[in-house]
């Protein structure tokens, strides 16, 4: 719904009541045969029906009509008929009866004014809502409300009239009969690969006794010829009777985190999941092909308010979600809508829930938030920032502070003065996914692809994508891996591969040299280093599988990821991570002994490799110590050049014969 409307409503409720207390003297017409079929007209408006919750719209329509043909110039009868049609959706009636108004009589409320730069604003008339807008704030003593969204009108309209004239290229496609159905599709979420799509959709169910209607999560995966099977409920584990939507799956498929809504008179969760307010979120383990059990994600994240529409980040580490406060005998408040953002902290706890900051929250409602896969783009709809009217699409990018940007406009004609939300931007950035009811869909909602103007667009991205498995027995693990940026010395991966069946996916930003380091119980870690854009891809992204070995007496493991200078035996701070990683394994392995191996190419003289390779394993081992590892469970020895594992006939082979080798003892 606009927030056009809702301003539009809220003066319809002001207009009946005070309307309601008016006394026939006090009417703009003294015909009582106009009065006696307005009063009836705003009693049928007024006259609820119990079990649609609709108004009596055609009859409110019979006697107001009649009414004006009794008074041509009766104010009070044109302004609730221009209600009338608010109520329908009929916004340009709305706006016929109101201007009729000005034309016919001068005994009007100059709210009015407000009230017509409000209609015309949800319709997109910008130079006339601007009319409108300024002859209200020309009035006197006006209401300070009504000046602040005249103020705002006036903002959006003449944005809105100059993103028309600079429109940006937007051709979105349907994507077809696979996803799209009478129903309404939105609130769509990719994995880092774009091969899977999770969306909501709104079902018909006549075992909902109040609405006939509830949401479910639907799934859909792409095929190797790009086309998408058809989209199936996610799984019987997840979906109930009540509303659950607005997924979020991790960037390797292996988690959803999503809504779970209460419905019916009682507010049940389905299948007797517990909440703390009108929706939760909840979060779901792929295990294998299957879906296990929603868990209620707990305080601090959910609350007695409204937690929706989450996102998490492509790290692990952060979760984005909307807060709707909760107020007036716990009705949530349409326009007290936030986003939020928690972190996993090292004890595995998330954070208390913080807002962002003004440049993306604004006293009016945000919403579909997306952190895109590079970790630096954040898109989100809102109604508060200068934009077209109700609620636009956005995009902030972080600074080097860590601070989001000002919020960008995605201009025209992605937005309109409709609203828009669901944006959903793909991995590679190059390709957007939105929810549309524009003509020539399926029926209501439908889902929509577009491609992204290059200026809207995140920093670009891949995915790298792999199995962990036992090197003897290829029995697959669930290990726990981190990416580490080799410039910062920071992860900014960290994840779990599937416990079923080993497989994981991650998104990556392009050209960044990582070390990749992976940790499973009773394993001595696998580590290496990548350069993505040396990395070979084929269609399904660049595969890079984890073999791990078990940790044996005898056994040599090479520690990819130490690192020193041409000739130098000083550790370089890039060698960091993997320390911790050895250090780690020491301190939990505490009847492990290790001897730490240097190892050279050919190049140069043999004995003084031997001796740069001596003190570089002794530069290991007193790092060791420095932190704590006992002396006596490290030995040290330079090789030189002696025990080449590769010919030093190239570079490359070069680079692996000069090594830093780990011996169990």
């Amino acid at each position: 719904m606009k927030d056009l409307y809702y301003i539009v409503l809220l003066s319809v409720f002001t207009l009946i009541s005070s309307c309601s207390v008016a006394q026939p003297g006090r009417y703009s017409t003294s015909s009582k045969k106009a009065i006696k079929l307005y009063e009836a007209g705003r009693a049928c408006f007024n006259e609820m029906n119990p079990t649609t919750g609709e108004r009596s719209l055609g009859c409110a329509e019979l006697n107001l009509k009649k009414a004006l043909e009794k008074d041509p110039t009766f104010a009070e009868a044109y302004s609730l008929l221009s209600n009338v049609y608010v109520e329908k959706g009929d916004f340009k009636q709305a706006v016929a009866y109101k201007e009729s108004m000005l034309q016919k009589t001068n005994r009007f409320s100059q709210s009015e004014y407000f009230y017509l730069a409000n209609l015309l604003m949800a319709q997109g008339e910008y130079q006339k809502c601007i009319g409108y807008a300024r002859k209200y704030l020309e009035v006197r003593n006006p209401n300070p409300v009504f000046v602040k969204a005249c103020q705002k009108f006036i903002r959006n309209s003449e944005f809105g009239i100059q993103a028309k004239r600079t429109p940006t290229p937007f051709e979105p496609k349907n994507m077809g009969a696979a996803i799209n159905t009478k129903n309404p599709e939105y609130f769509p979420s990719l994995t880092a690969d774009d091969s899977t799509l999770l969306f909501t959709r709104t079902i018909d169910d006549s075992r909902v006794a109040y609405f006939q209607k509830q949401e479910d999560i639907f799934i859909t995966n792409k095929e190797s010829d790009g086309v998408w099977n058809r989209a199936a409920s996610v799984s019987p584990n997840i979906n109930t009777i009540a509303n659950e939507g607005a997924p979020t799956l991790s960037a390797d498929g292996k988690y959803i985190i999503m809504v779970g809504c209460a419905t019916g008179p009682d507010g049940e969760y389905g299948k007797g999941r517990k909440g703390y307010g009108s929706c939760d979120l909840f979060v779901s383990e792929r295990i294998g092909d299957e879906w296990t059990e929603p868990v209620n994600m707990g305080k601090p994240i959910n609350s007695g308010h409204w937690e929706t529409q989450p996102c998490f980040s492509s790290d692990g580490k952060t979760l984005y979600f909307v807060r709707g406060l909760v107020k007036h005998r716990e009705r949530r408040d349409p326009k007290n809508q936030d986003i939020y953002k928690t972190e996993i902290l090292p004890n595995g706890t998330w954070s208390v829930p913080e807002k962002l900051g003004d440049n993306i929250n604004t006293p009016g409602r945000e919403e579909s938030v997306q952190i895109h896969p590079d970790g630096q783009t954040l898109y989100f709809s809102s109604d508060g920032h200068t934009g077209m009217g109700g609620q636009d699409l956005y995009m902030s990018r972080m600074d080097a502070t860590g601070r989001w940007g000002r919020a960008i406009n995605l201009g025209y004609p992605i937005n309109t003065y409709k609203d828009e939300n669901s944006l959903l931007v793909s991995s590679g950035g190059g390709i957007a996914l939105f929810a549309s009811d524009r003509d020539g869909g399926f029926g209501s909602l439908d889902l929509y692809s577009f491609d992204l103007p290059k200026k809207f667009q995140p920093i670009e991205t891949t995915f790298m994508k792999g199995l962990v498995y036992d090197e003897d027995t290829k029995k697959t693990l669930a290990a726990k891996f981190q990416l580490i940026d080799l410039k910062t010395n920071k992860v900014f991966k960290a994840a779990i591969a599937n416990s079923g069946n080993g497989d994981f996916i991650v998104a990556l930003p392009k050209n960044k040299d990582f070390a990749l380091i992976a940790e499973h119980e009773g394993y001595f870690f696998y580590s290496k280093n990548y350069s993505i854009d040396k990395l070979k891809r084929n269609e399904e992204g660049f595969l890079v599988n984890v073999p791990m070995r078990p940790i044996k007496s005898g056994d040599t493991f090479v520690l990819e990821n130490i690192f020193f200078d041409v000739n130098k035996y000083e550790l370089k701070p890039t060698s960091i991570a993997e320390l911790e990683k050895l250090k780690a394994i020491l301190t939990k392995n505490t009847a492990i002994k290790i001897e730490l191996g240097g190892h050279t190419d050919s190049d140069g003289n043999d004995e003084q490799n031997k001796v740069l390779s001596e003190n570089r394993a002794k530069a290991v081992v007193d790092w060791l110590v420095g932190k704590g590892i006992s002396v006596d469970r490290l030995t040290y020895k330079g090789y030189g050049e002696e025990q080449p594992i590769a010919p030093n006939d190239s570079a490359e082979n070069k680079a692996k014969n000069r090594r830093t080798e780990v011996r169990i003892l």
